[in-house]
């Protein structure tokens, strides 16, 4: 069944917990959406788990819609949200409604979202009279973490989480369909939820949000070295793949691979007439 704006909200109302995972590329895509994920998010997060960049600043509208439209070819039901990157939509209300346009048309997204409270709300409600689907981002948001001094829960004393609560209430207001809360203290994340009458997806931020998304690279441990508090390793996938890689590595250099039935035959008497051929023009 194809997952819709209609089907997400209605999730909320049915207690029914939505699942969301990123992707940047055709065959995870495939993968997530066969298993049945209700949404996947193409994050900026690719600039850093796909591109090597050292956080998601320098992430381009190009990047965006390049792996967007590679992620939407691999989905038949996954709802597709794209992220719109740093100073796509910040500059003014003109620029976010073209560039959120630019992803929906060229890079194929179901919506598109952005960051930040307040201060965007004009941006969302024009890209929403627009009629493009629109995913607000409250918390830790990647794209300020300079003005917000690093990797920080937020939310947690009593100031800063009014402002969160107003901010998701503006949001709601502006026309946003639901609302990704990052890092936030797991009571101030439940409480939101209920504040609210579009769904929240929580990353780090508790089971009370209304449903949950994690960079795939994480929940599958493919990156060692830091790994955040609210990630779980759902698989070793990492390790898998570094250890198939060093048996291919092993086997080709003993010869091993490929073995005899991973080649091709052709008829000896071919080969032998060739030979001989070879050799005739050689002696000549």
């Amino acid at each position: 069944m194809k997952n819709t704006i209609i089907t997400i909200l209605e999730q909320k109302k049915k207690k029914d917990k939505i699942t969301m995972l990123t992707a940047y590329d055709y065959s995870m895509a495939k993968l997530m959406d066969e298993a049945g994920v209700n949404a996947i998010l193409v994050g900026d997060s690719l600039g850093m788990v796909m591109l090597g960049y050292e956080d998601t600043l320098s992430v381009t509208m190009e990047d965006m819609i390049h792996h967007t439209a590679a992620v939407e070819r691999g989905t038949a039901n996954a709802f597709v949200v794209a992220d719109m990157p740093f100073m796509s939509y910040q500059t003014s209300v003109y620029d976010a409604v073209y560039n959120a346009g630019r992803l929906m048309k060229e890079g194929h997204a179901n919506a598109v979202k952005l960051e930040g409270g307040a201060s965007v709300c004009p941006q969302i409600k024009a890209i929403v009279e627009a009629s493009i689907p629109v995913v607000g981002h409250l918390g830790l948001t990647p794209q300020s973490i300079n003005a917000l001094g690093g990797f920080i829960v937020q939310g947690k004393s009593e100031e800063e989480a009014e402002k969160l609560i107003e901010a998701a209430k503006a949001i709601e207001e502006a026309g946003a369909f639901a609302i990704v809360l990052e890092c936030v203290p797991a009571k101030l994340a439940a409480l939101i939820s209920e504040s609210i009458h579009i769904p929240t997806i929580g990353i780090g931020a508790g089971a009370g949000c209304d449903g949950q998304v994690l960079v795939y690279q994480d929940m599958l441990a493919m990156f060692s070295g830091f790994k955040p508090k609210f990630v779980k390793c759902f698989a070793d996938v990492g390790r898998m793949m570094k250890d198939a890689f060093k048996q291919y590595i092993e086997e080709t250099k003993a010869s091993i691979f490929p073995g005899e039935e991973h080649a091709y035959k052709m008829d000896d008497d071919v080969l032998e007439k060739l030979s001989r051929r070879m050799k005739e023009g050689e002696e000549a």
